[in-house]
């Protein structure tokens, strides 16, 4: 079993950690700063031709590192997906306070890391009951929070404009979250360890 003296950005001090703890914290830490602090995702599907094509978007992080996306029929993307099921799903935001990168390997741009989160997956659709309960409470959730902007929509017109989409994670990378340029690869479908468990709300 592997061991470092290094800390974690956003941990203060030195700690001895395995690498499964590293691990751990790492994705812990992605999945406050996704929920909390990123906002809006890049998601990237690949069109007719094979050629990646990227989008902002809203997008959700669920505590099984699914991530629940609701979108118009309109959206190119949704043929994309519907011919070749793959996306990347992206959020990115400033370094973490204790963000060092002191040994660049390449290149010196005089910059910390930022903190990205990158799930790689399969996109599946939601049916027309998922499709309402995920919006229902992203848009009662947001409401609350005085994020009234965006046109309140009931049952039907949910099921007649918007497409539900729910990616299962092949793989989570994560930068930022570690010592200086560290980073971490974690495969949730063989190693589901770090899956929590939901309180049962659509995410």
């Amino acid at each position: 079993m592997l061991w470092s003296r290094v800390p974690l950005n956003g941990t203060q001090g030195e700690v001895c950690m395995t690498e499964q703890d590293r691990l751990d914290a790492a994705l812990t830490a992605a999945a406050e700063f996704v929920r909390t602090e990123a906002g809006f995702a890049q998601v990237t599907t690949l069109d007719a031709a094979g050629f990646p094509t990227a989008r902002t978007v809203s997008a959700f992080l669920c505590p099984d590192w699914t991530v629940a996306l609701v979108q118009r029929n309109a959206h190119r993307r949704l043929a994309q997906l519907r011919r070749n099921p793959r996306i990347l799903v992206g959020w990115s935001g400033s370094p973490a306070s204790t963000s060092k990168n002191e040994s660049p390997a390449v290149f010196d741009l005089d910059l910390l890391i930022p903190r990205v989160v990158f799930v790689q997956g399969v996109a599946v659709e939601m049916d027309e009951d998922q499709t309402w309960a995920t919006y229902a409470a992203h848009d009662r959730r947001l409401r609350e929070q005085g994020n009234g902007r965006a046109p309140e929509r009931d049952r039907a017109d949910v099921a007649a404009e918007l497409t539900g989409l729910t990616v299962l994670p092949r793989r989570v990378r994560l930068e930022g979250f570690g010592a200086g340029p560290e980073q971490f690869t974690w495969s949730p479908a063989t190693d589901p360890g770090q899956l929590i468990e939901g309180d049962g709300t659509p995410c």
